[in-house]
């Protein structure tokens, strides 16, 4: 074997022969009779066999063999002015195919994203493939760009699609990333399979809100979405309004949210911007989900609350004044040691000129909500910064009306001081009680003394 050339039509066996040798040379021939779709097809050809990184039998000359191979040929690709040949395009695809759709391993950690984000070691999730598959995808990306969609739609059919779609799950971030770019490019060409890829996309984000809230590629499948809904054409369709009420909505309730949520946030304010009568069922939407135990989340929604109340139908300010103030109060009023930061950030919402013009349009309703938070603070929190924040917005509030504000404050008073009675009351009842206790028990001692004499 280590005698013989090799030549362009090696065929399969040899070729994996060939690989396993000790000190694979990987030459391709490149004399001035050789055409350049043969040099592309025996490149092809050589990048084929697909190397798993794990089999002690692959040496390390071997698999960088195969990476300067691939680098040979997206050169050629990139140096040739006309498109792809059909008779190149086929075994190309099959190429790309045989080293992109493999068995993912399994996670580095079976937990969801969520809990272990602080404790991950970045090295141990890149994949030790990425030397050929970087490679892999640009060449990929390039196909999809210079070729013409009628030729692609060929060879990328809809299980080539899917499977595509599958490997959002790699644990590895350069390779989600690469496949971001990848399958919005092809969505973006590929016009008459856009409908079917959205309704992939939207079963991939089902699965996890519902059955799993396992995946690592939920933050690049909602960063295409966003593009998706930012081209939208308005009025809006009911399809995509569904994928707003079931889809986005309900993944503000998973674990891993904060993963994600940049790029969440960024679609649905697409969809309130576009048509800002959606933001009610927003607003709704996202309280119903609000976390109870989860500061972390609590900060990424204050926010989220307040850009959304920026692009509001100011015709909506009367009906979500409340709810909204109510849960920014709520947070406000956050006094556990770990949760004075969900508290400030509730505060600065009061420096938002729309929320501030929200806040007053319902204030019979929503001032004495908003005073009670406030005076609780003043008296109780045991944060100093939280305090002086607070009684930068009791200026604000109390500024909106006076009256009313010094009205809350003596109705506060005085509920307080009823209380303060009912709990003197129950606490002298029980101490009755126990008095009577302290009676019974010494009298049957007594009695028990008595019997035994």
């Amino acid at each position: 074997m280590g005698s013989q050339k090799i030549s362009p039509q090696t065929n399969q066996k040899t070729l994996q022969d060939f690989f396993f040798q000790e000190k694979p040379l990987f030459l391709i021939p490149s004399s001035p009779s050789s055409s350049g779709n043969e040099e592309l097809l025996s490149t092809i050809s050589y990048c084929t066999f697909v190397f798993t990184f794990t089999d002690p039998s692959e040496s390390p000359a071997q698999r960088d063999s195969k990476r300067l191979q691939l680098s040979r040929l997206i050169a050629m690709l990139k140096s040739s002015k006309k498109q792809v040949h059909e008779k190149v395009l086929d075994p190309l695809i099959s190429m790309i195919s045989a080293n992109l759709f493999r068995p993912l391993p399994p996670p580095t950690n079976p937990s969801p994203i969520s809990e272990f984000l602080d404790e991950e070691d970045p090295i141990s999730i890149f994949s030790p493939l990425w030397s050929h598959l970087q490679i892999v995808y640009e060449i990929l990306f390039r196909l999809v760009n210079t070729t013409e969609t009628k030729t692609l739609k060929i060879y990328m059919n809809h299980s080539f699609l899917l499977n595509l779609l599958s490997l959002f799950q790699s644990e590895d971030p350069r390779e989600r990333e690469s496949l971001k770019n990848v399958y919005h490019k092809i969505y973006s060409k590929f016009v008459s399979e856009r409908s079917a890829m959205r309704k992939s996309m939207t079963d991939v984000l089902l699965n996890y809100v519902f059955e799993t809230e396992k995946h690592y590629g939920i933050a690049e499948l909602l960063e295409i979405w966003g593009t998706i809904v930012n081209g939208f054409s308005v009025p809006l369709k009911e399809e995509h309004k569904l994928f707003l009420m079931r889809v986005l909505i309900p993944l503000h309730k998973t674990k891993g949210m904060q993963v994600y949520h940049r790029q969440l946030a960024y679609c649905v304010s697409q969809f309130v911007q576009k048509e800002p009568m959606l933001g009610g069922v927003v607003v709704r939407g996202i309280l119903r989900y609000w976390p109870v135990t989860n500061c972390q989340k609590e900060i990424l929604l204050i926010g989220e609350l307040e850009d959304l109340v920026e692009n509001l139908d100011p015709d909506q300010y009367r009906k979500l004044a409340l709810p909204i103030c109510t849960q920014i109060t709520k947070c406000i009023n956050s006094w556990n040691s770990q949760w004075f930061q969900v508290a400030e950030r509730a505060l600065y919402v009061w420096n938002n000129e729309q929320f501030y013009k929200m806040a007053t349009t319902g204030t019979g309703e929503v001032l004495p909500v908003i005073v009670e938070g406030v005076e609780k603070n003043l008296k109780w929190h045991w944060s100093k910064s939280v305090r002086q924040l607070t009684e930068s917005v009791k200026v604000v509030v109390e500024d909106i009306d006076p009256d009313l504000y010094a009205k809350v404050v003596i109705n506060m008073e005085a509920k307080e001081s009823v209380a303060h009675q009912e709990d003197m009351k129950r606490q002298k009842r029980w101490e009755r009680i126990e008095l009577a206790a302290s009676k019974n028990q010494f009298v049957n001692s007594q009695r028990y003394m008595c019997v035994s004499h």
